[in-house]
């Protein structure tokens, strides 16, 4: 409790309460601390101790809406695609009536907020906007504009902002009427909106001055919205900005950092001059225009810390398309394409991208960092409304993508396509994307010998936290993946997408996975928190398994399978798991639905909600036993893998009930 609150408290009881000389504002005030609560501070909406050791090291502390102090209503946990708690971190959030509150209790000294959010759409789509009154200590502090048009999409792939359009693909299969609707007669009725998606965002505020451990920071939704969901708050103090030395200052070649007027020819100026002085160029505080690709090369740009600098840009339209089937352009900052020799010795650091996509266009290269980069660093950079944060197209080496943030994207945070290798992704923070977290694609060339370490995926509304499409001695290590929502898991390891064989081994070791585990719509089954996917040929390479924790999955904790059309043509061969941890199944510790096999040594299991092994095989069900053989190479407790399920004992049950396991807890 503050000093300002010891005051206030004290003034009231020597007033004593029928007393009527307190004013509205000290009542106010003492009615708000009866209230507060202690502060909650988790990772990924668990206590940070089950997690010690994995994902991101980050500047901020996460509590989540339904710890803290609320008169609104708390909606979740739910785990259904579709709706707003299923995208909620912890699948759990508030729900703010005009006038309602949360409030939240500072846990360490801070200066500036992130506050995650949902408003409605507008009736025809396009988002709307409505005001949020943030409050501290009880006095008004400022007035954030909430935005829903980064928000809401529809439909199916690729998604629409439209909520009243019909199917995109009538010629698909949809769970909804377990039909191919324009082959059905008559037609169903698909209810509309159909498939709502992409429900949240956020926005960031400096405070203007630091506050205390203790103060509150109260979010007040009004009556321009008809709800306001609040997901959580982030709060960090933010240092001094940074000032770069012996550099060219951007304001020198008419750079505007109001943001009133486009940056981008100064930028360009200041590179190129940059480049022949080998001398790095400085972005200070301030919002920079900038609505185009910047094409960046044997230069460094540093900026004063990305909460201190921004880039921002608006959708630029393009008439005619672009060569590469671009129809927009706006904010990003390029390499060189890779067919004309890519880019090299490029050091990002410091700034914020904002962008302003709207709708996923696969064929738009909106993305805030594109092209190939060899032996360059991206470091400190806040990623946000993008199309995908940093989309990688080799063939390109040795570059280091580390301490980013990257949230709200309409696709991928980070994807390393084509012929990538030697390259680090390391503490990165992601949240929201609308497609796989952190990807390697081997589409034509292999990825090899990258390394994803110690990175935060929290919240992918689509497919996958991290995933492998092929790739040679690859690694996964010491990540956090939470709340992956539909079509996709935790992580994920697929020969899918016209990717290159895996080879060599892959290492997916001391990863933790929470409430993964997903639905995947097109074939209506639960998957596992990590799953493996033989779709385009075999799996055969030396996959290790080592150390990894799969916490509260919603169905499986391991899956293995392959598309029905291909089962009995490719199989998942050479994983081993080892040194495994899995508390809570809503279904199986081990889903099999293709041919091959798998080890286990030391994979200790409990609270698994059905029999330990579900082994389908390729569905053929032959005399011999499964298609899928298991093998136990001892250690493994828990009494889900039983001798009689050895080798290979068909145990299938194509979709067990599912039961729901208690939260996660100390081993």
């Amino acid at each position: 409790m503050t000093w300002r609150r010891l005051l206030v408290v004290g003034a009231v009881v020597a007033l004593g309460v029928g007393d009527v000389a307190a004013t509205a504002e000290t009542r106010a005030e003492t009615r708000a601390v009866a209230r507060a609560v202690a502060p909650v501070v988790t990772r990924a909406a668990l206590a940070p101790h089950l997690v010690a050791g994995r994902g991101a090291d980050v500047a901020f502390l996460e509590q989540e809406a339904e710890n803290a102090a609320t008169n609104g209503t708390v909606i979740g946990p739910d785990r259904t695609a579709y709706t707003l708690p299923a995208e909620a971190s912890g699948r759990t959030a508030v729900r703010l009536a005009p006038g309602q509150h949360v409030e939240f209790t500072l846990p360490a000294d801070a200066n500036a907020v992130t506050v995650r959010y949902s408003i409605p759409d507008a009736p025809n789509g396009g988002g709307t906007t409505a005001p949020l009154r943030v409050a501290v200590d009880g006095e008004h502090r400022a007035t954030m504009t909430l935005t829903s048009r980064y928000a809401w999409l529809y439909n199916q792939y690729p998604f629409t902002n439209d909520p009243n359009a019909d199917l995109l693909h009538p010629d698909w299969w949809i769970t909804e009427c377990a039909c191919v609707p324009s082959q059905t007669n008559p037609p169903p009725v698909i209810t509309k909106p159909f498939r709502p998606t992409h429900f949240y965002d956020e926005q960031r505020l400096r405070l203007g001055r630091t506050y205390r451990a203790g103060d509150t920071i109260r979010l007040t939704a009004t009556d321009r919205a008809a709800w306001t969901v609040i997901d959580l708050l982030g709060s960090e103090l933010v240092g001094r900005p940074h000032v770069e030395k012996r550099a060219l200052d951007v304001r020198l070649f008419g750079a505007d950092p109001t943001g009133r007027r486009d940056a981008a020819p100064a930028l360009e100026r200041a590179i190129a001059l940059a480049r022949f002085l080998n001398v790095p160029v400085y972005l200070p505080p301030g919002e920079f225009q900038v609505n185009r690709h910047i094409i960046v090369d044997d230069v460094t740009i540093v900026g004063a810390g990305n909460w201190h600098t921004v880039v921002r840009g608006r959708a630029v339209a393009l008439d005619p398309p672009a060569p590469d089937g671009s129809v927009h352009t706006g904010v990003g900052f390029y390499g060189r394409d890779a067919a004309d020799g890519g880019s090299s010795n490029v050091h990002l650091r410091g700034f914020a991208i904002e962008g302003d996509v709207r709708e996923r266009i696969d064929t738009d290269q909106v993305n805030g960092i594109g092209g190939a980069m060899s032996d360059s660093t991206i470091r400190d950079l806040y990623l946000h409304h993008t199309k995908v944060g940093l989309w990688f197209d080799g063939p390109m080496s040795g570059t280091v993508v580390e301490d980013n943030i990257i949230t709200d994207q309409i696709a991928d945070a980070l994807n390393f396509h084509v012929g990538v290798t030697d390259s680090v992704v390391r503490n990165n923070f992601v949240r929201n994307t609308g497609d796989d977290g952190l990807a390697m694609w081997a589409e034509h060339q292999q990825n090899a010998r990258n390394v994803f370490d110690h990175n935060t995926v929290q919240t992918p509304v689509l497919a996958n936290g991290i995933a492998l499409y092929g790739g040679t001695d690859n690694t996964v290590s010491r990540n956090l993946v939470a709340d992956p929502v539909r079509e996709g898991s935790g992580i994920h390891v697929g020969s899918r997408f016209g990717a290159r064989p895996f080879t060599g081994h892959a290492w997916i070791t001391d990863n933790t996975t929470v409430r993964a585990g997903t639905y995947e719509l097109n074939w209506n089954i639960g998957l596992g928190a990590i799953w493996f996917y033989a779709l385009d040929r075999d799996i055969d390479a030396a996959i290790r398994v080592t150390g990894n924790h799969f916490l509260d999955s919603t169905y499986n904790a391991i899956m293995f399978v392959s598309d029905w059309p291909v089962k009995d043509l490719y199989s998942i061969r050479g994983v081993r798991f080892t040194d495994t941890r899995i508390d809570g199944t809503g279904t199986s510790v081990l889903s099999a639905r293709v041919m091959g096999g798998v080890t286990f040594e030391n994979t200790d299991a409990r609270n698994v909600g059905a029999i330990g092994v579900n082994n389908c095989g390729s569905f053929n069900f032959p005399a011999t036993g499964s298609e899928f053989t298991v093998t136990d190479a001892g250690g493994n407790d828990g009494g889900w893998l039983l001798p009689w399920m050895l080798p290979n004992t068909v145990t299938c049950d194509d979709r067990p009930p599912v039961v729901p396991p208690p939260p996660p807890s100390e081993w």
